[in-house]
């Protein structure tokens, strides 16, 4: 009797777990389409300005209306999870990207476009903010949150390049239509999915008022800070524009600050600033999102502009860093947290990471993808893998449960501002060398490289910085002992 009762929890057990592996692999592929939608869309950009009849100017919007609110409502979607129940929010979330995409695939002209692509960014913003928390919840133990984190972060790493390559396919196979389309029938899947494999996380005792005047300001504060930055380049970092937008996000900023010191129910607990860990981990994270745009966006421009490459060959040249970040984001990371902690992989594979953007900073005028693009590529997917598992890791190790659904809202925040103002920045410094090249002689493609020389350089010393702020700063809990992680289900 009591050998059947031990087996029978023991099957139980196996169960749960088994469920628990299932629902994480639901909420990656929740998160998928929300990283895979940040750049499939900038493949077929040619394609949606002749057919909606977008000028060069306003085409910039059908990226810039999803950063807007996808940037702006981060906080506010993380918080809703916590206080109204993070399974919910996340439905929603997934329910209204879902419906939005439907409407970008539908889009007649450049207006309706637009406005989908801001609902979108509304409905992205849910499930990333949420998805993290959920996850965290999911898997309260320091081992098997290793490993599924490990999926998450292979997940957030890959789905960008994989986006590329996506949506080259999808662009000279079908039409431009599809991008979006593809999103609709994942979209149900994972409701589905998510209903019948994710339990709710709401803490029932906790309280439901929201602090809307605190909402408002730090939303507010957020999409003008994002417009200001994305619109910098063009209208000038000196123009009134964007030191008024800036400035006036700022004094949002602080009056959300003010607010949030001395209502009952706040929006941000300011006692979760004072974490060390979260602090430190979005000052890294702004950082290290820089430096990610730099490599994945100038080393696209360099192998389309200079070396010609097709979209499909840019996608191709991209998947050696993604199976190494694969085998590290779905297992060697894990072992590598297991045995040494966060704060050192984080640091080492941050300094991998910078060198591997060194590489870039070299690669020549009439180069070729074998010997110039994939050595720099494997270094910064090594780095990339050690790193980002660990990262994420430690942003949410010092978080009580009922405010994971904000702090991974703020971990988000922290990737959207720093990887908005870091491309802002070194389009900017880039942009400032070529012209200068260009002035002095140089032909359009020499100064072309000039400029991205530069920029690579400028990122690996965002990624160097973020390696050297991880590593003197982060305390690093107890290492998860070995055990633990071999004693994990497989997927």
């Amino acid at each position: 009797m009591l050998d059947q009762t031990a087996t029978s929890v023991e099957s139980a057990r196996t169960r749960e777990a088994r469920k628990r592996w299932l629902a994480l692999l639901v909420l990656c592929l929740g998160t998928v389409m929300i990283v895979l939608d940040s750049t499939i869309v900038n493949v077929a950009l040619p394609s949606i300005r002749t057919a909606l009849g977008f000028s060069e100017t306003s085409l910039v919007w059908v990226v810039n209306a999803y950063m807007l609110t996808f940037g702006g409502f981060l906080l506010l979607s993380g918080r809703l999870g916590d206080l109204f129940g993070q399974r919910r929010i996340f439905l929603g979330g997934i329910v209204l990207f879902t419906l939005a995409s439907l409407a970008c695939g539908l889009s007649r002209s450049p207006t309706m476009l637009v406005a989908a692509r801001a609902v979108q960014g509304i409905g992205g913003s849910a499930v990333s903010a949420i998805s993290l928390s959920l996850i965290m919840n999911l898997f309260p133990e320091p081992g098997e949150r290793a490993k599924a984190m490990g999926v998450y972060s292979f997940v957030c790493a890959g789905g960008g390049s994989v986006g590329v390559l996506l949506g080259g396919l999808l662009v000279q196979s079908l039409d431009w239509h599809w991008i979006f389309l593809v999103n609709i029938p994942i979209g149900v899947l994972v409701v589905s999915l998510t209903m019948a494999l994710v339990a709710e996380g709401k803490d029932e005792g906790a309280s439901r008022h929201l602090d809307i005047a605190g909402a408002l300001c730090v939303t507010t504060s957020l999409m003008l800070a994002v417009y200001g930055i994305v619109g910098g380049n063009q209208a000038g970092w000196g123009s009134g524009r964007t030191l008024g937008l800036l400035t006036t996000s700022a004094a949002l900023l602080a009056s959300f600050l003010l607010i949030e010191s001395r209502v009952e129910s706040p929006l941000l607990p300011l006692r979760l600033l004072g974490s060390r860990n979260l602090s430190t981990a979005n000052t890294v994270g702004v950082l290290w999102a820089a430096s990610m745009f730099a490599w994945f966006f100038l080393s696209a421009l360099y192998m389309q502009l200079v070396l010609g490459c097709s979209a499909m060959q840019v996608g191709l040249a991209f998947l050696p860093a993604n199976l190494i970040m694969a085998a590290f984001s779905l297992g060697l990371s894990a072992k590598i947290v297991t045995r040494f902690g966060n704060r050192l992989p984080l640091a080492g594979g941050l300094m991998v990471a910078a060198g591997g953007l060194l590489l870039f900073a070299r690669v020549p005028l009439h180069g070729t993808i074998a010997l110039d693009v994939l050595p720099a590529m494997s270094v910064l997917g090594l780095g990339a893998g050690i790193a980002l598992n660990p990262m994420l890791l430690v942003a949410m190790s010092d978080v009580e449960p009922e405010d994971s659904g904000l702090a991974s809202g703020i971990v988000n925040t922290s990737f959207m501002m720093g990887g908005g103002l870091g491309l802002a920045v070194l389009a900017s410094v880039a942009a400032a060398r070529t012209k200068a090249l260009t002035d002095s002689g140089a032909a359009a493609a020499a100064a072309l490289l000039g400029g991205y020389h530069v920029a690579f350089v400028v990122g690996a010393i965002f990624a160097a910085g973020a390696g050297v702020i991880g590593g003197l700063l982060l305390r690093d809990g107890k290492p998860v002992e070995e055990a633990v992680y071999a004693d994990l289900p497989a997927l």
